[in-house]
């Protein structure tokens, strides 16, 4: 059994909206007990809401919280975060599992993620589907997936957040 923990954390994106999921336990939760389930930005398409049952937990998000500074402040180019297991099809696990391939500062096309996949042609769009359902925005890094014009295209956190990471990371968009 788990118990759903969430905490809110600033960053140049906005307020981020973290949750997680512990082992069902009577102590407090640690940083090493979280498990992360979602990472939103407000207004994002299909982004994570503060449900009734759910528990404020800061101090279970420390170890994210720092990686994500880290990242902001451009001393991380990578994270190394405990996921919750389970979530999304199988398809989009796969298609994440690409996003988390693409190096920091990199980018690649939709067809590019597609052709890894083995879902090129009218596969494209069902990848751009799962890159929008990607519940982990910066930490599975779906801004650096882009045209294949070299446009940007979108980001459920939107095309502002997205340039927004790409030039962190020293991409221009």
């Amino acid at each position: 059994m788990t118990t759903t923990v969430y905490a809110r954390v600033e960053s140049p994106l906005g307020e981020l909206l973290l949750v997680g999921e512990v082992p069902a336990a009577d102590g407090p939760d640690t940083a090493e007990d979280v498990r992360l389930r979602s990472l939103s930005v407000p207004g994002q398409k299909g982004g994570a809401a503060v449900q009734d049952g759910w528990r404020h937990a800061p101090e279970a998000f420390t170890d994210v919280a720092r990686q994500l500074e880290a990242y902001f402040a451009g001393r991380s180019k990578r994270f190394d975060v405990p996921l919750a297991a389970g979530v999304g099809t199988e398809f989009q696990r796969r298609v994440w599992a690409v996003l988390e391939s693409i190096p920091y500062g990199s980018t690649v096309s939709y067809g590019e993620v597609a052709a890894q996949v083995g879902a090129s042609g009218a596969g494209v769009r069902a990848v751009g589907t799962a890159i929008g359902r990607n519940p982990l925005l910066v930490v599975r890094p779906c801004h650096r997936v882009i045209g294949a014009d070299g446009a940007l295209r979108g980001y459920a956190g939107g095309l502002e957040r997205k340039k927004l990471l790409l030039g962190l990371e020293g991409v221009a968009g």
